[in-house]
């Protein structure tokens, strides 16, 4: 009886959804303050403190700002900037490197914007509101992953994946509308300046040193620049992250990091330690260096004071008739609930029959539904284009009412739609079929590939049941010879293996060179050795292309194929390794030699 396998999830393909359910709910704790306090007895100084001014003073420049302003303007500028990294960062190394993955979020987005505008138009045309139109079209993403999170399948990774894509390209039409559409006029002197600024900050990343501090001096005079031009300044955040340098760690520069690290704990001092944290920061883009500083400012600090500045409206008798009877308010509802529900699962349906694009296993039509209708949940980009898009405070109130409603509207539909389609027991349990059909063009295939039997193994490099499951795996293969077509699949278990995904990403760069099994054999022989410098002294001792293959480690395809394994065993609910499939069918108890054989010869008869 071979050892037990692991049992622990992998993490290479989902986020943390408590995580995700903590910025939500801060976010939504500060928007019911803010209703709060807007309808309280002391319900005036709510407007009193948001408009109370604030003025800044360097030499001859005089900056005053209400502190509503100051929010909405300065403060606000932080989060698209947040939001430009993940724009570049997507672009560059994420989900829109792929053709055939991003044109399915790409297109359902576009649509997801173009429906709700012409939805919210239907209600508003002649109008002096009309042109309010950009407050249905985007999504917020803090709440719609806490929505995910709350009310969504229990094994969302693919999901999640296209709804943040989603996300992004949103924001990206977002960002360009308000640029756009939403500036009243320009200053060319001083727009002329913001640019030039921009490209001081291209030519930053050139700079040996200190390069943190000349960002963030930059970045308040490209601010001014914008905010005196006429553009809105939070343009600013956008700009300058869109310029900030974005790539996957190289192995040189993680290889001389640990160098530095043993230096400094061989001889501890203040010199080597400052060494160490250098080329260890250094290692690191600085978009993700960035990202990851200012994230938490985000989540925790930035959109929940945006909330309670913005989302105050009054709920009294007639402020709730006015919106009843509002065609603004009622063009925004029907166009968050309805808009964004019929152009992001209308989109994706269409091209479903079409057959364009990769959904991939567990990207299901009834879950797209239900992440459509969560994209209606639209907040933070909405309660934004209100304050520039309508004059009117009594109106502005209106349009607030109808996003808050609109927002509700869209959780309870998603969360319906989510009960009816995983409520439904499928006829055969999920991780029970292989997900994905073997694919000789795309899967690491041993034998002929239209051997009669099929073995499937998902696992992981540094399990060391997987190792010894490779004797296993070599007497089945010589019993069955050319009936046998071994398959292997990566499932890299993060959480207990934290080498397991370098690992599996090095074995596919190495199969850009022809020489996966090898790899993959020395992997298996070294697994206590799988530091990044062990995985280049593998690939070198194997006579590989060092520069290419260093190439390849970097490069999305290679990531987003070891993802793609570990979606489809996550849309199988698979949790342990190794797991393997006879056929199409998941293997269930020991996986000895004698067990499989008797196994795939059962499946002869088995197999359609």
């Amino acid at each position: 009886m071979p050892a037990r396998p692991h049992r622990i999830a992998t993490t290479a393909a989902t986020g943390s959804g408590g995580a995700e359910k903590r910025p939500a709910a801060l976010l939504l704790l500060a928007t019911i303050l803010a209703v709060l306090w807007a309808n309280a007895p002391f319900a005036a100084s709510y407007e009193e403190f948001w408009e109370s001014t604030v003025e800044v003073r360097a030499g001859s420049m005089d900056l005053e700002l209400t502190t509503r302003e100051l929010v909405n303007d300065a403060l606000m500028a932080v989060f698209f900037f947040v939001v430009g990294l993940e724009v570049r960062r997507e672009f560059a190394l994420g989900e829109l490197t792929n053709r055939s993955r991003a044109v399915i979020p790409v297109v359902a987005s576009a649509a997801g914007i173009a429906v709700p505008a012409v939805v919210f138009l239907l209600f508003t045309a002649g109008t002096e509101d009309a042109g309010a139109w950009g407050v249905v079209i985007s999504t917020d993403t803090a709440f719609l992953l806490g929505a995910l999170a709350v009310a969504g399948p229990r094994v969302p990774g693919r999901l999640r994946i296209f709804l943040l894509t989603l996300a992004v390209v949103d924001d990206v039409a977002a960002l360009s509308i308000i640029a756009l559409v939403y500036t009243d006029h320009l200053e060319p002197v001083p727009l002329l300046l913001a640019f030039a600024g921009l490209a001081a900050v291209a030519l930053t990343r050139y700079l040996p040193y200190g390069r943190g501090a000349v960002y963030a001096v930059l970045a308040v005079l490209v601010w001014l620049a914008f905010y005196a031009s006429g553009v809105h300044p939070t343009l600013a955040g956008v700009g300058i992250a869109l310029l900030v340098p974005v790539f996957p760690p190289a192995r040189r520069d993680v290889e001389h990091a640990l160098e530095q690290t043993r230096v400094f704990r061989q001889s501890p001092n203040s010199r080597y330690a400052r060494a160490a944290v250098h080329s260890v920061r250094e290692s690191l883009s600085i978009n993700e260096r960035l990202h990851s500083a200012y994230t938490p400012y985000v989540d925790y600090l930035i959109l929940p004071v945006f909330a309670l500045a913005n989302a105050g409206v009054r709920l009294d008798g007639p402020t709730l008739e006015l919106a009843l009877r509002s065609p603004l308010a009622w063009g925004i509802v029907c166009g968050l609930v309805l808009g964004k529900f019929t152009g992001i699962f209308g989109a994706a349906a269409v091209l479903h029959r079409l057959r364009i694009g990769e959904f991939g296993p567990g990207l299901t039509l009834g879950r797209i539904a239900g992440g459509a209708a969560l994209s209606g949940i639209g907040f933070t980009i909405s309660l934004f284009i209100i304050g520039l898009a309508i004059e009117d405070p009594a109106v502005q109130n209106e349009a607030r009412v109808a996003v808050l409603a609109g927002s509700l509207l869209a959780f309870a539909a998603g969360s319906a739609i989510f009960r009816a389609v995983e409520g439904r027991r499928p006829a055969v349990p999920p991780g029970e079929v292989l997900a994905r059909p073997v694919d000789p063009a795309r899967d690491h295939v041993v034998g002929p590939a239209d051997a009669p039997l099929t073995l499937v193994e998902y696992g992981d490099y540094e399990c060391p049941f997987c190792s010894r499951a490779t004797g296993t795996i070599m007497e089945v293969r010589e019993h069955f010879g050319a009936e046998l077509r071994y398959v292997w699949r990566h499932l890299p278990l993060s959480r207990v293996h934290p080498n397991a995904v370098a690992a599996a990403e090095a074995a596919e760069a190495a199969d850009r060179q022809g020489r996966f099994r090898e790899y993959s054999a020395h992997l298996f022989e070294n697994q206590d050795n799988l530091l990044p410098e062990d995985l280049l002294g593998a690939a070198e001792s194997l006579g590989l292309d060092m520069d290419r293959f260093e190439a390849d480690l970097r490069s999305a395809e290679v990531s987003n194929r070891v993802l793609d394994d570990a979606l489809d065993a996550e849309s199988m609910d698979l949790h342990g390794t190794p797991t393997f499939f006879i056929g199409h069918r998941r293997h269930h108890g020991p996986y000895d030699s004698a067990t499989l054989i008797r196994a795939l010869e059962a499946s002869r008869s088995a197999e359609p």
